[in-house]
């Protein structure tokens, strides 16, 4: 049975009595990390991640491999809404069941992926929260719940912790036009959790963390920072099938189509290549979903004849497929006009991939001297680079190439390495 207490509208907090003999806390002393997996319990009917999906999904991978003895696993069900924490086998099944889902996406039967994670559910219900025997760092790193900051507190006073997330990015406020309609008001709301609760804060870049400090009422004072850069993981192109990829040259581009992410000035320069050069043009291959106020890009990619056989609007796709298509492409795409991070930079650099990106803080801080950047409204200087590297013998793709050979990208290692200290440095100044 559920006991639902008088605590804030949303913040439900299982609260039935531990059962013997399972564990879910730290030995008494020692500091025990409690990293909320909302985000991934909300998604596990979505066959494909977004990337905010993939960070919360390291982390549970990461940090059992650094300190499995100290961390313990707690979510806001999607079933019902109850806070509570998560059995520690059941979790470790629940990573399993995500990453092959996401390796081989679609190839199932949507029946029984469905029953499938309808299972992980049943067997992730929520479990009460111990009491604290040591300090307690209630970690979160997406941005799942925190527009409810009643919710957020209560969830703190239930764990008796410390509050530590994860930022990746001020956008919704810093450029409302390309939010959603809600997505400033949204945002506002999650900022202002961060700012009642959070003793620390980990960006994901320097830009993130200098756009972040003017929404915090009393900046960073009393706080724990760190920017941490995500890592990337090898290709897993262990048993994978050949897909099919153009034979003729083509460029990539992953992104949610939205209007942030410039999707426009491409389709725009495909069509200036198809006048020209007819069916000699390179391809585009978008990967991602359909997002939002993408009107004018939608209309191209249904109603623009000419794009046809060029422009291929692939959707979402499994990590395997996505892997041989990024790595047989003549370069990655990234003509964004603002972003946290930029996380298919560092993957496709770290795959060996050229990449041509637009020239903003957050992509040259990742990217270093290795990509080609383009100011996103400099419609000639992209169709120019993209007609050069399409060619098979290009020299500025060759160029690219030698930069890759000599750059050193983010790893997931030594990002964790900042996250484990920061999680100590907080601890250390539980009363």
């Amino acid at each position: 049975m559920v006991l639902k207490p008088f605590v804030a509208p949303g913040a439900r907090i299982a609260l039935r009595s531990k059962r013997p003999g399972v564990t879910y806390a730290a030995a008494s002393g020692d500091m025990e990390v409690v990293l909320d997996l909302s985000r991934l319990l909300f998604r596990s009917f979505h066959p494909t991640p977004t990337g905010i999906d993939r960070v919360e999904y390291i982390y549970a991978r990461e940090l059992l491999e650094r300190i499995p003895d100290r961390l313990s696993f707690a979510a806001v069900h999607p079933a019902g809404g109850y806070y509570g924490r998560l059995d520690p086998s059941a979790v470790r099944q629940f990573l399993a069941f995500t990453a092959a889902k996401w390796r081989s996406a679609g190839m199932e039967d949507a029946g029984k992926s469905k029953a499938a994670a309808i299972r992980q559910m049943f067997a992730l219900r929520p479990r009460p929260v111990p009491k604290a025997v040591g300090p307690r760092i209630y970690l979160q790193v997406s941005p799942h719940h925190l527009d409810d900051a009643e919710q957020v507190g209560a969830i703190l006073r239930a764990e008796g912790a410390q509050f530590v997330t994860l930022v990746h990015d001020v956008i919704p406020l810093s450029h409302p036009e390309f939010a959603r309609p809600q997505g400033a008001d949204e945002h506002r709301a999650r900022l202002h959790s961060i700012d009642t609760y959070a003793r620390g804060i980990i960006g994901n870049s320097q830009a993130t963390i200098d756009a972040l400090e003017p929404h915090l009422t009393r900046g960073y004072a009393g706080r724990s920072i760190r920017v941490a850069h995500f890592g990337a993981d090898a290709p897993d192109m262990f048993g994978a099938k050949q897909y099919d990829v153009p034979e003729r040259p083509y460029f990539v581009y992953i992104s949610t189509i939205e209007p942030r992410k410039n999707h426009l000035l491409l389709l725009n320069i495909w069509r200036r290549l198809i006048e020209r050069l007819g069916d000699a043009a390179p391809m585009l291959v978008l990967v991602g979903r359909r997002g939002w106020e993408n009107e004018n890009v939608i209309d191209m990619l249904e109603r623009g004849e000419i794009l046809r056989g060029h422009v291929v609007e692939a959707g979402e796709l499994p990590d395997r497929e996505m892997e041989e298509l990024v790595a047989k492409a003549r370069a990655m795409l990234m003509p964004s006009f603002v972003e946290g991070f930029g996380m298919p930079v560092i993957e496709a650099l770290s795959a060996g991939v050229p990449v041509i990106c637009s020239d903003i803080s957050a992509h040259r801080e990742v990217g270093g001297d290795a990509p080609d950047y383009i100011d996103p409204l400099d419609g000639i200087g992209w169709l120019d680079r993209i007609l050069a590297y399409s060619q098979p013998d290009s020299a500025q793709r060759a160029q690219q190439l030698q930069r890759i050979a000599d750059w050193r990208g983010p790893t997931w290692r030594a990002y964790f390495d900042i996250v484990v200290d920061l999680l100590d440095e907080v601890a250390a100044t539980v009363p």
